[in-house]
């Protein structure tokens, strides 16, 4: 491991409090209505994963005391059909369940909130994880129908944009920022080309939990089984002059397409912690440890800027440098405020999403920071780096960051 560093040593020092990180896991992420998990239910993609993630921390179910699932559109904030996937999946009645939202941060929330659970002594072993499946749940990036009347005519401008559908954010920041589309094409073409390297190099394997979905055919009662391996938005050959040709979605002239947006994605993904004593009286080795979160809010009509005030008060919150940082997974929701919060926080390309992001990987709202927890984790281990920030901007303006360390 590459020495370390000043800012970092204190951090570095091993307490029997520590929140250590044990297994990060995910699913293969799958295109919505077309990919492997169309016909799946969330429950069908998180169970295996939560069962997985267990077997790869060495513990046993019963050691988990709590599990907290992110979640976006599920119906009944998935509280119910996610605690019959823990039963169905071998945990037992002792381990709880419960849910958060946090929009596409819902996930890293999760992780964070199990996190802070440890360090108050509430308990010591937890999961912290999350589930979309967008192919059954989601239903469109326009104004809700059913808002309070007096709230969707607010005199008040941010309580208004708040109902903003996500991609007219991403060319209000392309327009107030100057991103151009053939930048924001440049971004979405290496985020592909990154992610077909690892996908096709077999990097992703050690992260990705294999998933068997059942599907039975009302009419004959026959049952047929597809196991989902790979995630299969990445696309292979992709080209700039492809890129170009696709149509502006959400604006006539603007520069958000769907070649350089976020995926509409089914995946989930599940992070075990635990407190450091309680490990290492267990003989366990960690992958690493969780610092710390902050969140931040910007303009709900430019919500994708948020990690600009996120990622600089996370760095104030732990005493890290950006120069500390060995990478960083940054939600890729459009590629016009991906390059924004790059080029504003000064960041090294290199060292932001190497295995690609969320337009080649894809984007299953609830599922995607602790998504991006298990591909961190898997490239500090491939290249021996230290530190990693995950960070991402959610609807109406919110930004999450977050700190790891390897060990």
């Amino acid at each position: 491991m590459a020495a370390i560093r000043t800012a970092v040593r204190k951090l570095s020092q091993k307490s029997p409090n520590d929140v250590v990180v044990l297994a990060a896991v995910r699913s293969p992420v799958t295109r919505a209505f077309k990919g492997g998990f169309k016909d799946a239910y969330p429950e069908d993609i998180l169970g295996p994963v939560m069962a997985e993630s267990v077997r790869r921390a060495k513990i046993q179910p019963e050691d988990v005391n709590d599990v907290l699932i992110g979640n976006v559109l599920a119906e009944l904030g998935f509280a119910k059909t996610g605690r019959m996937a823990l039963n169905h999946y071998g945990f037992p009645n002792s381990t709880t369940f419960h849910t958060v939202n946090r929009q596409c941060s819902s996930s890293l929330q999760a992780i964070t909130h199990i996190s802070h659970a440890i360090m108050a002594g509430q308990i010591n072993v937890g999961l912290g994880g999350g589930v979309e499946n967008m192919s059954r749940n989601y239903a469109s990036r326009g104004v809700p129908q059913d808002v309070s009347p007096w709230l969707r005519n607010s005199e008040n401008k941010h309580a208004r944009d708040c109902l903003m559908p996500m991609g007219m954010t991403s060319e209000n920041v392309a327009e107030r920022y100057g991103i151009g589309r053939e930048a924001q094409n440049g971004f979405a073409l290496e985020s592909h080309r990154r992610a077909e390297k690892a996908r096709e190099s077999g990097h992703f394997e050690k992260e990705i939990v294999e998933v068997t979905i059942r599907v039975k055919n009302e009419e004959t009662g026959e049952v047929t089984e597809t196991v989902v391996t790979k995630d299969d938005g990445i696309r292979s050959g992709l080209t700039l002059e492809k890129l170009q040709s696709l149509k502006p979605v959400f604006k006539e002239n603007g520069g958000s397409t769907a070649g350089n947006s976020s995926q509409i994605s089914d995946g989930a993904a599940a992070t075990i912690l635990a407190r450091r004593s309680w490990a290492e009286e267990r003989g366990l080795k960690p992958l690493g440890r969780f610092v710390g979160t902050q969140v931040a809010g910007c303009d709900p009509d430019e919500m994708g800027i948020s990690p600009v005030f996120a990622i600089p008060a996370l760095f104030k919150y732990t005493g890290v440098e950006l120069k500390d940082v060995d990478f960083f997974e940054l939600n890729e929701a459009f590629a016009s405020q991906s390059l924004y919060c790059i080029q504003k926080l000064g960041l090294d390309m290199e060292k932001v999403n190497p295995n690609g992001g969320a337009i080649a990987i894809g984007h299953p709202t609830g599922a995607t920071g602790a998504r991006q927890t298990a591909t961190l984790f898997n490239e500090l281990q491939s290249q021996d780096g230290e530190v990693g920030v995950i960070s991402m901007c959610a609807s109406t303006g919110l930004g999450v960051a977050s700190l790891f360390i390897r060990e």
